[in-house]
Parts: C-alpha cells; sequence; structure tokens
C-alpha cells in the first residue's frame, strides 16, 4: 500500500471509495464541495496495485474567537469495505496529520469513532474548553494538537466549512 497526495485523475475513484464506504452518497459529495471552496485542503489517498482503496481529507475550521489559530478537520474519511482492518485507515490518519504538521498547523479535530482516534493521540475536546458547533456527544468530539500547548488559554466552538451543514 502506498499513500499519496490526490491527483486530478482520482476524483472520481475517490468519490466510489467514499460511496462505498457510506450508506450514501453525502460524503462523496461534501469532498468535491470541499475541493473547490474550502482552502488548504491535504487530501491524501492509499493506493493499492493501483486501484484507491482509501482515501483521507483534511480542511481548515476556525476556533470562535481565535481566527488567528491554525486547526485542521480531519472528515471525511474512507476505506472501501472489502478493505477495512488492514491498517489502511491508520495509515491514512498518520500520513495526514504528519502533512498537517508540515503546512504548520497547530491542532487537528475530529468527530468520530471513540475507539479508533485515541490511538493517534485524540482526546476529548472539552478538556481544552473546546465544543463542536453541532450536536455531538461530548467524547466523541476530539482534538490533538501538533504543537504542544498550542491551545492553551483557547476556548470556544469550533466552526466547519459551511458544506459541512449538508451531511
Amino acid at each position: 500500500m502506498f499513500i499519496r497526495n490526490e491527483l486530478l485523475q482520482d476524483q472520481q475513484a475517490v468519490y466510489m471509495v467514499n460511496a462505498a464506504a457510506f450508506e450514501t452518497t453525502v460524503e462523496a459529495e461534501l469532498i468535491n464541495v470541499l475541493r473547490k471552496e474550502a482552502q488548504p485542503i491535504i487530501s491524501l489517498v492509499a493506493e493499492e496495485n493501483t486501484h484507491i482503496v482509501g482515501h483521507i481529507l483534511f480542511s481548515p475550521v476556525i476556533l470562535s474567537g481565535h481566527a488567528e489559530l491554525k486547526i485542521m478537520g480531519l472528515g471525511p474519511m474512507a476505506v472501501l469495505p472489502d478493505c477495512q482492518g488492514r491498517g489502511i485507515g491508520s495509515a491514512l490518519v498518520k500520513a495526514g496529520l504528519q502533512a498537517c504538521k508540515e503546512l504548520g498547523f497547530g491542532a487537528v479535530v475530529v468527530l468520530g469513532h471513540t475507539w479508533f482516534y485515541p490511538r493517534f493521540g485524540f482526546a476529548p475536546s472539552v478538556r481544552y474548553g473546546i465544543h463542536c458547533e453541532y450536536d455531538a456527544a461530548e467524547e466523541a468530539f476530539m482534538i490533538l494538537e501538533l504543537q504542544p500547548g498550542y491551545l492553551q488559554g483557547s476556548q470556544g466552538v469550533i466552526h466547519y466549512h459551511p458544506a459541512f451543514n449538508d451531511v
């Protein structure tokens, strides 16, 4: 398996991976919108034998009252159903977090599985006094500081790109 940046010619395969991994095509459509409207984004694919088997996207989020902070939101992330459980998602997360660091982002948030994301260092965001704009279980909205102490003294609500409101 090989992790790399998404290329223009990968867009249809990325759509298909997300459509197969989720119950609807909403996430796949969201990715199409974010590619056009959110900047910068990090969009990585997992490739096996020239086939795209996984995808992850990171897009900027804003912490209310702290627009100067550089924070990314992780998601969507998808792996083809018959390829799940083989470490592809973990490899995508690790590569994506590294890419966020390299672009100078100080933290990443995720609204996701509480059994999956803590293995990468994510912790419930309520520990930082940071909340999600969406009605979500507190333990499911998590944050990871890429730069230790980056969020010290920063509290508020994370706002995603408006395209997420359609998910």
